[in-house]
């Protein structure tokens, strides 16, 4: 039974079928001008306008990557560079560019600025997440704003907890922010979240959301192994740099035409899937994830379960159970080590070679190290049922069972 739907979903059945009928019926290139590239290059605009429906822009907007942390890079290195360039223009010396985000983002925000910092081409502040509620929360956010900064960027919500965070009203205060910051003769602070979580199961909305640069992953929502970024109004109203320089795809944005196939034979039919049914996958997802939640109780008892993922006041993903069975050596990876039906993660799959240490994000909410050791992160998808949850429980409980019996020897 996979319940990692976090880590990466199947490919969607229509999105399947749209392979054979792509292959034969546009093969061109489309930077040709020749009917094959022509019908190909008529693809990709169909896939751009599905995909500005899927997160309200528009498809101008849209500027497919090969994923997640491409877009993100490009953000980090767009951000740098405008830093820059406006500190050029208006002769003025501000200083190394600053970033804040929080400390509970995924490593293609991390890692970029840890190596920024290291090479002293940036400075980043890593706001920690409150403990009471798992989120980056507004205020700690601002008090973390300096005359230098030039991007702020925090997650929609959380892979491993599944913690929506207040993207909207930071975008809000920021904007206010920026018209003083303008008036001072300081750099625009730009605003960007990685919605990879959230899109498929909940509501994303850029309008509302107010960001200037969104992250879209393909494979989170039953689609391709490509992404994409949503950039408001890129080259005029907000700034985008590109890391490539080639044949001139993507508006010379993003380079590169072995990109373009994945893009329009696969990730429209997934996009037009999440606008049409996102509600009725909301619901079905929550149900379940709430079912998985009761039967642990249930069948362990209150006391031996650890909901990790849940915090007053937070909104969370419908599908994200993270939780721990506590006691003695129930560390999460011996514990899926020993199912036999269950296919899950302990936490983000890139994190996947670290052992038995507890997940950093997990330590960076306030849960107790031996709390978190033994971390599961189940994540239910659209076709997961309540069967498949009574058979995922009864698995645990036989893998706890061999287990406590191990450790009593």
């Amino acid at each position: 039974v996979y319940l990692d739907h976090n880590a990466t979903t199947p490919l969607a059945p229509e999105a399947a079928q749209a392979v054979r009928d792509a292959m034969c019926q546009a093969w061109g290139n489309p930077s040709s001008s020749h009917p094959a590239g022509r019908k190909a290059k008529e693809l990709i605009g169909s896939a751009r306008e599905s995909l500005a429906r899927m997160v309200g822009g528009r498809p101008e907007d849209i500027v497919f990557t090969s994923g997640g942390t491409e877009a993100n890079n490009m953000v980090i290195h767009t951000a740098r560079r405008h830093f820059h360039e406006s500190q050029a223009r208006l002769g003025d010396s501000w200083g190394t560019p600053h970033i804040v985000t929080s400390s509970v983002e995924h490593d293609s925000i991390r890692l970029p600025l840890e190596q920024l910092v290291k090479e002293s081409l940036a400075e980043t502040t890593f706001v920690p997440v409150s403990p009471r509620s798992g989120r980056a929360e507004v205020d700690d956010v601002f008090a973390a704003i300096r005359p230098t900064t030039c991007l702020v960027s925090i997650m929609l919500a959380n892979n491993e907890t599944g913690v929506i965070m207040p993207v909207t009203e930071l975008s809000q205060r920021v904007h206010a922010l920026n018209q003083r910051r303008a008036a001072e003769g300081l750099p625009r602070i730009l605003v960007h979240t990685d919605a990879a979580q959230m899109i498929g199961k909940g509501r994303v909305d850029v309008q509302e959301l107010g960001v200037d640069y969104l992250t879209i992953v393909g494979h989170k929502f039953y689609g391709p192994r490509i992404g994409a970024l949503y950039v408001r109004g890129p080259g005029t109203t907000t700034p985008l740099h590109p890391m490539l320089f080639g044949g001139g795809q993507e508006r010379s944005f993003r380079p590169g035409g072995s990109l373009m196939e994945p893009v329009w034979v696969f990730l429209p039919q997934a996009a037009e899937l999440v606008s049409k049914n996102w509600e009725a996958y909301e619901a079905h997802m929550r149900d379940v994830r709430d079912y998985l939640e009761a039967r642990l109780e249930a069948s362990f008892g209150k006391q031996r379960i650890h909901l990790n993922s849940h915090f007053t006041g937070s909104k969370r993903l419908c599908n994200t159970s993270n939780f721990s069975i506590l006691g003695p050596g129930l560390q999460g990876r011996r514990v899926l080590s020993h199912c036999k039906m269950l296919l899950a993660s302990v936490g983000a799959a890139c994190h996947s070679e670290k052992g038995d240490r507890p997940s950093s994000i997990l330590l960076s909410c306030g849960i107790p190290y031996d709390v978190a050791q033994n971390a599961l992160r189940l994540s239910v998808g659209r076709d997961t049922t309540r069967a498949d949850v009574d058979l995922v429980v009864q698995d645990l409980v036989q893998a706890v069972a061999q287990l406590d019996q191990d450790q009593a020897l």
